[in-house]
Formats: C-alpha cells, sequence, structure tokens
C-alpha cells in the first residue's frame, strides 16, 4: 500500500517552518564592538571571535579602518558611526558627506553594511544636534548617488522621553519635540529604522524603590505593569513600548526600531546590581526575549547587545567599564548562545 504523501508534506512544512523562525531569530542578535581600551586584540582575532560565536551583527562607533579590512568577507552585517564631531561637516556641505561615503563605505563592496548611523546619544540641548537632520540627509543623498541599499539613520537614548508610565502614554518630552520631529520626518521618508539604546540598569538604579530588580531582568514571575490588554513582565517591554507610543504621537508609527544598545555591567556599583550573576541572568534572558519582540509590536526585534569587551578606558562611571561579554583576553565571561 502507498504511503500518503500528505503526512511527509505537512512535515516538510513543519521543518521549513522552523528553520525559517531559527533563522530570524537568530539574526536578530548583534554585539557592539567598543574599542575604548588599551588591551584588546586585533581586529582580525576580534572578528574570528564573532564568527566562532555565531554572532552575526556587529555595530562599530567609527569607521574604522583595521575593522572594515577585517571584515571582508566575513559575512557579519555592520552598522557604522558617524562620530559625533564629523555631523557639522556633514551637515554643512553634501561634498564633505559624499567624500566620508567614498572613503568609508565604497572601498568595502565585500562587508555587508546595512545601516549608517550618523552621531550617537545627542542630546536636544546639544550644539550638535542641530546637525543630526542635516547629516543624514546628506549622507543618504550620498549613498543613493553611489546606488548602494544603505539606510542612514542616528542613535537616540531614552532621555528623550518626557513621559513613559504607563507605556501607552509613552511621549517625548517638549524640550525634544522639535530635535526629534525633524528626525523622523526624514526617517520616515527614507524608510530607514530609529536606531535607539534601551538599558533597564540605569532606568532601575535610578528608582530601586519602585523598580524590582526581577522587573529589570526578565525574571518576574507574572505581570507587574498592566496597560490596557497589555501586561509588562520586564522593563525592557516597558520602556520600548513607550517609544513606541512616542513615535505614534508624532508621526512614526510605522518606523522600525532596531536596539543599537543594551547591557547590564558585572560590577562597578559596590555589587549593589552590577554582578556577574545579574549581568548573565540580564544578556540570557534578553537573547531569548528578543526574538519575539514586545507587547506593542511582536516578532523578532533586532537587538545589539553592549558590549563585545570590557573597555579599560571607559567612564567617569566604574560600571562603563564592565559591560563586556568577553575578557580582552577573549575568554567568555558568560556562557551565552547567540544562535
Amino acid at each position: 500500500m502507498a504511503l500518503s504523501k500528505k503526512p511527509v508534506m505537512a512535515a516538510l512544512l513543519l521543518l521549513f517552518l522552523l528553520i525559517s523562525t531559527s533563522s530570524i531569530s537568530a539574526q536578530s542578535i548583534g554585539v557592539n564592538y567598543g574599542t575604548v581600551a588599551d588591551n584588546l586584540p586585533p581586529a582580525t582575532d576580534v572578528i574570528t571571535l564573532y564568527t566562532t560565536n555565531g554572532i552575526g551583527k556587529m555595530r562599530i562607533f567609527d569607521p574604522n579602518q583595521a575593522t572594515l579590512q577585517a571584515l571582508k568577507g566575513s559575512n557579519i552585517e555592520v552598522i557604522v558611526g558617524v562620530v559625533n564631531n564629523d555631523l557639522q561637516g556633514l551637515a554643512a556641505s553634501p561634498a564633505t558627506a559624499n567624500t566620508w561615503v567614498q572613503t568609508n563605505i565604497i572601498p568595502y563592496p565585500d562587508v555587508k553594511i546595512s545601516y549608517i548611523a550618523a552621531g550617537n546619544e545627542i542630546k536636544p540641548s546639544d550644539p550638535l544636534a542641530q546637525y543630526v537632520g542635516p547629516a543624514i540627509q546628506n549622507l543618504n543623498n550620498a549613498i543613493t548617488a553611489s546606488n548602494l541599499q544603505i539606510k542612514v539613520s542616528t542613535v537616540i537614548d531614552m532621555s528623550l522621553l518626557g513621559n513613559s508610565f504607563p507605556p501607552s502614554a509613552g511621549s517625548f518630552s517638549d524640550s525634544a519635540s522639535s530635535y526629534i520631529n525633524a528626525i523622523v520626518s526624514i526617517l520616515v521618508s527614507t524608510n530607514a529604522p530609529l536606531l535607539a539604546n534601551v538599558y533597564p540598569y540605569f532606568a532601575y538604579t535610578s528608582d530601586p524603590t519602585n523598580i524590582k530588580l526581577e522587573y529589570a531582568l526578565f525574571t518576574s514571575p507574572g505581570v507587574v505593569v498592566q496597560d490596557g490588554n497589555l501586561g509588562y513582565q520586564n522593563l525592557f517591554d516597558a520602556i520600548l513600548d513607550s517609544l513606541y507610543s512616542a513615535l505614534e504621537k508624532i508621526g512614526g508609527a510605522n518606523l522600525t526600531v532596531i536596539v543599537t544598545e543594551s547591557g547590564w555591567p558585572s560590577d562597578g556599583d559596590s555589587g549593589v546590581a552590577a554582578t556577574v550573576d545579574n549581568a548573565g541572568t540580564y544578556y540570557k534572558n534578553l537573547i531569548s526575549h528578543v526574538k519575539n519582540g514586545t507587547p506593542k509590536k511582536p516578532g523578532p526585534l533586532e537587538t545589539y547587545l553592549f558590549a563585545m569587551f570590557d573597555e579599560d578606558q571607559k567612564g567617569p562611571a566604574e560600571t562603563e567599564k564592565h559591560f563586556g561579554l568577553f575578557s580582552p583576553t577573549k575568554e567568555p565571561k558568560y556562557q551565552l548562545t547567540f544562535t
């Protein structure tokens, strides 16, 4: 008797879906490669470390030529940063933006550059704030003229939010309004994502009386905050959904948000929250959690852990030196699976 093909086809379809879902989830995790240290391994060793650990995405904070050379042919997707001090020149001159692209992007056709981040955590009160939008526009024009498929954006932090509780009431502060409105307008017109740094650690340590550690570490056993029909079991989701709500209020409802930094220090605050156990718990749970997105925006969320290494020259806070997933000798600090 011939076997029915239906069970076989169903099994194959299920296998395909599982592989596809796993692939999407694996692709959502990246790691920041910061270099504010005097004891880090060479870039070629760093790329090998990413590859052997299955880390498929990287963010770099400037177009470091040694790093870009080492990335050639690696298949690692990269966010390339524009240092804040370069924004004024890029904003003032399309020719300067074109030169930046010709120098830092064009020579690397075999590096998978996914985004250019024009500035990192510029505050609305910063004199550089006026240059962010024009720099994005000039860089985008230079990219388009070069027939490249790379989106240009900027990285914000959550200090731009004036209200974040409950998440549905999220809104930008009055002082940030004109700054973020201009940026969102550009990103909507170019179909580029907004890049955002999200740190439950800092939110928790700023108010440990009202925010429980379990809520910050993804270990709360049940819903902590009920907001309409959405329930929140962790602070990461609540912060990010506050940002989504704020974007909705200024015409950015359809913007994709990429979390360009999120992490937890292993030392530096007298052991109150910055411990190896807490940091390991945070990173492990974050990797697992972002595969499913937030209550407001379900689905894989592209997220970059901060950071690859402990950086001994960062500061001024001691915790800034202890965000690494690996020691400068390339030993893993935690047992994490990135794929």
